[in-house]
């Protein structure tokens, strides 16, 4: 290459499941049956009404053409109708929902649409990775805030209040919690929102994981502001309508701030598909049942990834939510990292260290429950076979 790369790009690597992903492709290429619990990229199939809607779609020749940035009215006022009734969010389709083509990219957006060089943003520790990289290309000050297990995953408001945030316009939160699997009450968004409002900070809840295995009534940041003052929210169809692939998000904000993420996105795609908007109506739409069914899919493989743990000794929470299961290693285990990569190459089973997901995450792992119950227990036996 004849030029040097950004700048920007100094302190940004290759996220770290593109770079293990290809490990694992060439271990498989040579032969290696490798069992991967790494992503959390649901195998099981969308509702089938999504299927069958985008199928007619897809036949339609008025669909194919360039869709509308904000997206169909249609749709939005399905997102307004399922966060209304599934979170008790009354919300204008018409000013404050903007659909995504996915919602990774809405960190994107909402960070270009009011970060500075020079600004800062506050970052979960342990939290997705996502936040930090985003903030590191737009050249915006990360300041981490600790997450820790005695303190049940939340963060300490207390402690963050005496720091000096006088650059922070943004705080990322992640309830329920990747990749902790902690849920959160209604009384901390209201907390939350209180300290946003003393600080003069937007606080954007990232909330794909409300509706899997998730006992309690899914809660939402946008509740506790009804206003929209200091709050926003990114959800997405990927994880709790089986869609990952899809790439169905959500933005949902203050009409301002709605334009002001609009004007980004609009200089970067051109709208999502009419066949897969039609697809998501109907799924957002679909009875409780259908996601009770799924949970009860889940709810079997994660009584076998827990196995594995106990057969590693990893101690966890039972009152976990979401696609994961996030465990501790034993006091006998030095460098967890190199403890998963040792059960990589010795019983071809993938876990993926906390370490990627910040310094807090150091002493854990975590598995997801995309893999069938067939798979799982194989790994349970090729785990079983090497503690002996």
């Amino acid at each position: 290459m004849i030029v040097d790369v950004a700048e920007r790009l100094q302190n940004v690597q290759e996220y770290y499941f593109s770079k293990k992903l290809e490990q694992i492709a060439q271990m498989r290429a040579k032969g290696i049956d490798v069992i991967s619990l790494g992503i959390g990229s649901p195998d099981l199939v969308p509702p089938v009404e999504a299927l069958d809607a985008g199928a007619d779609a897809i036949r339609d020749p008025k669909n194919h053409g360039y869709a509308s940035y904000r997206s169909t009215p249609e749709l939005r006022t399905a997102m307004a109708d399922w966060y209304r009734s599934c979170y008790g969010v009354t919300l204008d389709p018409g000013k404050e929902i903007l659909p995504l083509l996915g919602s990774k990219e809405g960190i994107l957006y909402l960070s270009m649409a009011i970060l500075n060089p020079g600004d800062a943003v506050l970052v979960p520790n342990p939290g997705y990775p996502a936040y930090a990289s985003v903030a590191e290309l737009l050249g915006v000050k990360v300041i981490y805030y600790d997450l820790s297990e005695q303190n049940h995953w939340l963060p300490d408001l207390e402690k963050l209040e005496m720091q000096d945030l006088g650059r922070v316009k943004l705080m990322w939160v992640n309830y329920p919690h990747m990749p902790t699997g902690t849920s959160c009450d209604q009384s901390f968004f209201t907390g939350l929102v209180g300290f946003a409002k003393k600080k003069r900070i937007l606080i954007c809840n990232d909330n794909p994981y409300g509706l899997v295995l998730n006992r309690d009534p899914p809660h939402s940041l946008l509740k506790a502001d009804p206003e929209l003052e200091v709050s926003a929210e990114l959800n997405s169809l990927s994880k709790s309508f089986n869609m990952a692939g899809w790439r169905v998000g959500m933005f949902l904000g203050a009409s301002d701030l709605i334009d002001a993420v609009l004007r980004v996105k609009s200089q970067v795609d051109s709208g999502m598909f009419l066949g897969i908007q039609k697809a998501a109506i109907q799924a957002l739409n679909v009875k409780p049942e259908w996601h009770e069914a799924r949970n009860k899919i889940y709810e079997k493989r994660r009584n076998l990834v827990w196995e594995i743990f106990d057969l590693l000794k990893f101690s966890y929470s039972r009152h976990q939510v979401g696609l994961f299961v996030w465990a501790k290693a034993p006091d006998s285990v030095n460098v967890v990292s190199e403890y998963l990569d040792k059960i990589l190459e010795e019983a071809h089973v993938f876990l993926t260290p906390g370490m990627i997901f910040g310094s807090n995450g150091n002493r854990y792992a975590r598995a997801s429950l995309c893999a069938s119950e067939a798979v799982l227990q194989n790994a349970v036996q090729r785990i079983k076979d090497w503690v002996k």
